[in-house]
C-alpha cells in the first residue's frame, strides 16, 4: 500500500510503498478516505527538537481520519466490516489507575498514533477496535476526518458551563475556531476570539463568533467595552500557547472566572499569581479526548446543526502531500485534507 512515511531521521517525508498492516486480535484494519494535517505531523516533517526525541523512524505518520472497516480481530465486538469510523488517536495502556477508572484520558502512559506506531497517512490503517469510533448518523467524510482535533475543541469547550456566560478564546487556529464555535451552539451569550492573523479571524466570524479581535490593534479590555461588559470573561479558553495570551487572559476574567488551558507553551513564563488567587480563577489543563465522552458530544452537537463547514478550507489528493503540507504551514487555511480514496 501506499503511505506517507518519515523514513529517515531528518526533515522531509517520503510517498512510498509499505506493508499492509494486519490485526491482531483485538484490532481493526481500516482502509482510508480522508486524513487531516495536524500541528504535530507538521513538527514531525520539519523533524524539530521534539520530533526527534520522540519518534523512531521508519514511521507512517497521521492520526487524524476517517474511514471504512475491511477487517477484524478474532476478539473484536461492536465494531464490523463496512463500519465508517474515525480514530482515536490517543493509545491507552488499559491497566493503570485511571483507565480501569473509566478516565482513559488521564492515562500516563498514553501513545500517540502516527507517533509512536504506524498511523493513518496510508492507505490502510490498524488500530485497537476501543480506538474506533463508528458512525451511526451521516456526517461529511470531511469533518469525520477531523474528530480528533474536533473533540480536543470539544474537550475544551464544555469542561466547564457556558450558557449565558461570556466566553473568551485566545488563539484563532482551527481547534480555538471550532471550540467558538461549539461555545456559540451551546448557549454562551458572547464568544470573543483572539489573533493576529485576518485570514483566521476571518473564519471565527463565519462561525459565528460576536467578536473576533485582532490583538495587534486592540486590546481584550476594549471587546469588553465595545460588547458592554464591566465584571470580566466568565470562561477562558487558551488556545495559543503564547505566553501574552493567557497572561491577558487571567487579566480579563471575572472573579470566580474558569479557564481551560489547551494551547502548549513552547517556553516557561511568568503568571500573575496573585491574580488568580485574588479573583479566585480555576485553570484546568485539557489534553487530547475524554473517552468516549467527548466523541458522544461531538456525534451530538453535528447532528444537532453544529456547522464545522467553514473550518475546512483545503483538499488534496495524497500524491499532493507536499503542496498540502506547505499551505498547513503558512497558516493561511483552516483545516487542511488529505483524500485517500481518489474521489
Amino acid at each position: 500500500m501506499k503511505a506517507l512515511v518519515k523514513a529517515t531521521a531528518g526533515p522531509g517525508l517520503e510517498l512510498t510503498d509499505v506493508p499492509d498492516p494486519a490485526p491482531g486480535p483485538a484490532d481493526v484494519v481500516v482502509r482510508v478516505l480522508r486524513t487531516g494535517i495536524c500541528g504535530t505531523d507538521l513538527h514531525i516533517d520539519a523533524w524539530d527538537e521534539w520530533a526527534a526525541a520522540t519518534v523512531r523512524p521508519p514511521r507512517v505518520l497521521g492520526h487524524e481520519f476517517v474511514g471504512e472497516v475491511v477487517e477484524v480481530g478474532a476478539a473484536v465486538t461492536g465494531v464490523a466490516v463496512g463500519d465508517l469510523v474515525s480514530g482515536e488517536g490517543h493509545l491507552v495502556c488499559g491497566t493503570c489507575r485511571n483507565c480501569k477508572a473509566g478516565r482513559r484520558h488521564l492515562c500516563a502512559r498514553t501513545k500517540g498514533l502516527g507517533v509512536h506506531s504506524d498511523g493513518a497517512f496510508a492507505q490502510y490503517v490498524a488500530l485497537p477496535a476501543q480506538n474506533a469510533w463508528v458512525h451511526r448518523s451521516p456526517v461529511d467524510l470531511d469533518v469525520a476526518a477531523i474528530f480528533d482535533p474536533f473533540g480536543n475543541a470539544v474537550h475544551t469547550a464544555l469542561s466547564f458551563p457556558v450558557i449565558g456566560e461570556d466566553v473568551l478564546i485566545t488563539g484563532a487556529g482551527p481547534i480555538g475556531i471550532m471550540a467558538a464555535a461549539v461555545a456559540k451552539h451551546a448557549g454562551a451569550r458572547n464568544v470573543v476570539i483572539t489573533d493576529v492573523s485576518p485570514h483566521r479571524l476571518e473564519l471565527a466570524r463565519e462561525v459565528g463568533v460576536d467578536l473576533a479581535l485582532d490583538v495587534s490593534t486592540a486590546t481584550i479590555a476594549d471587546a469588553q467595552v465595545e460588547l458592554g461588559m464591566t465584571e470580566g470573561f466568565d470562561v477562558g479558553m487558551e488556545m495559543s500557547g503564547q505566553p501574552v495570551a493567557l497572561q491577558d487572559m487571567i487579566g480579563n476574567m471575572a472573579h470566580g472566572g474558569r479557564i481551560a488551558m489547551l494551547g502548549l507553551p513552547s517556553v516557561e513564563f511568568p503568571v500573575s499569581w496573585s491574580d488568580v488567587v485574588f479573583k479566585m480563577l480555576q485553570i484546568k489543563g485539557v489534553y487530547g479526548r475524554e473517552m468516549f465522552e467527548t466523541w458522544y458530544s461531538m456525534s451530538v452537537l453535528l447532528q444537532r446543526g453544529l456547522d464545522l463547514s467553514p473550518v475546512i478550507t483545503h483538499r488534496f489528493s495524497y500524491t499532493e502531500h507536499d503542496k498540502a503540507f506547505a499551505t498547513a504551514r503558512e497558516g493561511k487555511c483552516g483545516k487542511v485534507i488529505l483524500d485517500w480514496d481518489g474521489s
